[in-house]
């Protein structure tokens, strides 16, 4: 289908299609347009007021994680829409949404430069978030990376799914304890939480939290040194035993 052959990489989206009309309408019979949850993303189904409306209801059924996946809708042109035409419409709005596997990055450094575009090939939908605008303009565009630029990273946390996946590698202990803390804090329990460093760092992470009376089974929930135990310490290493691990701990979800 025409409409379709640009979509987004696994974004969630609504189909309208126009399926019937009585008198003056804007379109034909069997119109078609595609909305993201940003707007409308490619076809149309008369332009206008009668698009504008048909645009900002699917992008509320979008945000509505209630709604049913099909619904028909009639408008009448004059009293609902109004225009001046007169006639009356019936749209067939269509909620495709996607399991999406989300993957958050919390530093844009050397490891995140080579971590990053392998989490992009993958079915993923990723945020990559960072302080340092340098850094982050160092990766490369993808249709499923979404990068933050954050003077205070920790407030993004709250803004991402609950089945995310939180990879920690920002400066250092001072810039990754923050971001942890507020993961921490969830009333979920997050799927991965890892945390780039050495033992060393591990046991430090631990004492802290344990000091500001973080319960031990949060303590023990995270990764820290972050990846399997294989390859080297280089950066792509890095990313690769990370890579590794979270499509471990994926698998291991899966049977749950």
């Amino acid at each position: 289908m025409s409409v379709l052959k640009t979509l987004p990489f696994r974004k969630n989206f609504v189909m309208i299609t126009m399926v019937d009309f009585k008198g003056s309408v804007p379109q034909t019979l069997g119109a078609k347009a595609v909305v993201l949850a940003e707007g409308l993303h490619s076809g149309t189904v008369g332009g206008g007021k009668v698009e504008m409306k048909a645009i900002e209801f699917s992008k509320s059924l979008l945000q509505n994680a209630e709604a049913p996946k099909c619904q028909l809708v009639e408008w009448n042109l004059t009293t609902d829409v109004g225009m001046t035409c007169g006639g009356v419409v019936t749209f067939l709005f269509e909620i495709f949404k996607f399991n999406q596997w989300n993957i958050a990055v919390f530093g844009a450094g050397h490891v995140a430069q080579e971590l990053v575009p392998m989490l992009t090939r993958l079915e993923t939908s990723v945020t990559v978030c960072d302080a340092r605008s340098e850094w982050l303009d160092r990766l490369a565009p993808a249709d499923n990376l979404v990068k933050k630029l954050l003077p205070e990273p920790k407030t993004l946390v709250t803004e991402l799914p609950s089945n995310t996946y939180f990879i920690l590698m920002s400066q250092g202990h001072a810039t990754d304890l923050p971001v942890l803390m507020e993961i921490l804090r969830l009333g979920h329990n997050p799927p991965y939480v890892g945390v780039i460093g050495s033992k060393t760092k591990a046991v430090r992470l631990k004492n802290d939290l344990k000091a500001m009376i973080f319960p031990d089974d949060k303590i023990k929930s995270f990764f820290c040194p972050i990846g399997l135990d294989i390859g080297d310490n280089t950066p792509v290493e890095i990313s690769h035993s990370v890579v590794a691990q979270i499509l471990q701990v994926r698998k291991q979800n899966e049977h749950k």
